[in-house]
């Protein structure tokens, strides 16, 4: 059965099949980055930092309306595009979608053997966190 974020993971594949190069991609990437809605200060706290990451990254999960929303930011370009991407996945989904649509993005944009160690663990310690934020938002209706 297909989901909102297993819709929304094709579109995104699609969009990244655009680029030719790793360059291009990169760019993009960034670009998304850029793109991210403003982060309050009062949110960069230790509470909303994730762990795992090499540079400084803050993720915010809200509930609204049975959805979770999310606001985050980097320190960082790339990870800013990360962050970028899993907000377009995640953000307004159901928990349940969320947990129930395995991350396949990643091997179909092939992001392990383009991103550095570092930012894959990263990426990882991120995903880990929305799917931690939906479950324990599962757990309290």
């Amino acid at each position: 059965m297909t989901n909102e974020v297993q819709i929304a993971q094709e579109a995104l594949v699609a969009d990244f099949e655009m680029f030719d190069d790793w360059m291009d991609r990169y760019q993009y990437l960034i670009d998304l980055g850029r793109r991210l809605p403003d982060f309050p200060d009062e949110f960069k706290t230790e509470e909303n930092r994730i762990r795992g990451c090499q540079s400084q990254v803050w993720f915010v999960p809200q509930e609204k309306n049975g959805r979770l929303q999310f606001l985050a930011i980097s320190d960082a370009a790339i990870v800013s595009g990360l962050i970028a991407l899993l907000l377009r996945l995640y953000s307004g989904r159901t928990p349940q979608d969320i947990l129930d649509t395995p991350p396949d993005f990643i091997a179909a944009l092939q992001l392990e053997s383009h991103l550095s160690p570092t930012r894959s663990n990263g990426l990882y310690s991120m995903l880990e966190a929305i799917r931690r934020f939906a479950s324990e938002a599962l757990q309290a209706t």
